[in-house]
């Protein structure tokens, strides 16, 4: 007999390219449409996300009453999930310029407008654990009040991603709620914690490339290229997790300037037998992190990365160069992830009294 599908749809705010929306797919959930302001992403989140609709437009604009006539969305509808996984660079503890993310620090609290017209049956948030460190200004301390005020069973913690199935070390704030009582939420974290081997390399389909390589098939195992001197840093770097360390005394490879400990792992390769580092925006460039092939001279490529963050190899990036498919995978909740949590809803909403 064929299992009756969930009866569950989704709206997913600030969805870029599609990373939660394709996993809530996978747990069996319809997104009806995903919402974004930045144009780059919508080739790439309809092309991989039959259904979904893509909404260009910036939350600060969008009204309540439109996209409910748009989406045909009604209000205390307990089948609807509302999800704000907004742009956290504000919040996070690395330290970098944050001129550029000074806007998106109020996007909570914009979202939180939208769950309190709709009053969806549940409401999922993934940010960076510096949400939590700073509620009170993150906007997140009212946003918690205000959903527990309107009778809402509110869930968050810290969560490594390593838990559930994403081979990488990905610590992000997560929250879910719903104000259906009897609805008993909770995440189950996988016997067995993935690591790089267990999706990289040649014997998981990666066949060995260079600095520079460019890929037109669907794969899109294609590399950023390398400065000369940074590919013989990369020459002198320990094959398996070696470091800038291997070269810091060679006064041809130096680093001029090195700017603390902070930024220990630029330069840096992965490590066979251990998760990934967090997969950023820029893990396309050595220079920006531990980012480095654990035994080839080169950075990860767009599908490696794209793979650490479990995005399936046939979703393909739709952008004009392998810096933007970089942006939209490393701003992306890992679908894995999404999967879990979509699939904990779907079973708690199954058992509704």
């Amino acid at each position: 007999m064929k299992k009756k599908p969930s009866s569950l749809k989704a709206v997913d705010f600030f969805c870029s390219g599609g990373g939660m929306t394709n996993g809530l797919i996978q747990a069996g959930i319809e997104v009806v449409a995903g919402i974004d302001n930045d144009p780059i992403c919508k080739e790439t989140y309809e092309a991989n996300n039959p259904g979904a609709e893509f909404i260009l437009e910036d939350v600060f604009d969008l009204e309540e009453k439109k996209l409910a006539k748009k989406l045909d969305l009604k209000k205390n509808d307990d089948d609807l999930i509302l999800i704000g996984c907004s742009p956290c660079q504000f919040w996070s503890i690395i330290q970098t310029d944050k001129t550029k993310s000074e806007k998106s620090k109020n996007l909570l609290i914009e979202f939180q407008r939208f769950v309190k017209y709709f009053n969806p049956g549940y409401v999922l948030v993934e940010n960076v654990p510096g949400i939590l460190n700073r509620k009170e200004e993150s906007g997140l301390k009212k946003f918690v009040d205000d959903l527990e005020n309107d009778s809402y069973v509110v869930h968050y913690d810290i969560v490594n991603m390593n838990d559930y199935g994403v081979p990488q070390a990905r610590r992000r704030f997560s929250l879910i709620a719903t104000r259906l009582q009897d609805v008993p939420i909770k995440l189950s974290p996988k016997k067995k914690k993935l690591t790089l081997r267990d999706v990289l390399g040649e014997a998981n389909g990666f066949p060995k490339i260079g600095p520079g390589h460019v890929d037109k098939s669907s794969l899109q195992h294609s590399t950023a290229k390398l400065t000369e001197i940074n590919v013989k840093r990369l020459k002198k770097t320990r094959k398996n997790g070696g470091s800038w360390l291997d070269w810091a005394d060679d006064p041809e490879l130096k680093r001029k300037s090195y700017r603390g400990k902070d930024f220990k792992d630029n330069y840096g390769r992965m490590s066979w037998d251990k998760p990934a580092p967090t997969i950023t925006t820029k893990y396309i460039s050595v220079s920006n992190g531990r980012f480095a092939h654990p035994d080839e001279n080169r950075g990860i490529s767009v599908r490696e990365g794209a793979t650490i963050q479990t995005f399936p190899k046939n979703y393909e990036f739709r952008t004009a160069s392998i810096a933007s498919a970089a942006k939209i995978v490393g701003n992306a909740v890992p679908p894995a992830f999404a999967k879990t949590l979509g699939k904990s809803i779907v079973k708690a909403h199954a058992t509704r009294k």
